[in-house]
């Protein structure tokens, strides 16, 4: 069992920063692979970025890729997604999830928290 849980989120005005913290738990053993996903109102969930527990690899979607850096924390066993250059589209409620794989695809996640509210708006 993996408990996650974030925070960080919040209304920004756009061009701006948030950084989104995922505190992880439990069996977060080296295989372990913790993901960024991303729901809006009415759209489908997407993923964002993932990052090995190790922290020597990841993967960000096109879409994000130059202004979002996911990284790893080893000694809080945090990982945290920086968000720069915010854009109202990337308003969405933000959920880190855990697999032992490096997958992209939601439902290849086990874990999940309960999500952080993440609003850019003027």
């Amino acid at each position: 069992q993996v408990e996650l849980v974030e925070s960080g989120g919040g209304l920004v005005q756009p061009g701006g920063s948030l950084r989104l913290s995922c505190a992880a738990s439990g069996r977060t053993r080296a295989t372990l692979v913790v993901g960024w996903f991303r729901q809006a109102p009415g759209k489908e969930r997407e993923f964002v970025s993932a990052i090995t527990w190790s922290g020597s690899t990841t993967y960000t979607t096109d879409s994000v890729k130059g202004r979002f850096t996911i990284s790893k924390d080893n000694l809080k066993s945090t990982v945290s997604l920086q968000m720069n250059g915010l854009k109202p589209e990337d308003t969405a409620v933000y959920y880190c999830a855990a697999s032992y794989r490096f997958v992209i695809r939601g439902n290849e996640y086990d874990y999940w928290g309960q999500g952080t509210q993440v609003t850019v708006s003027s």
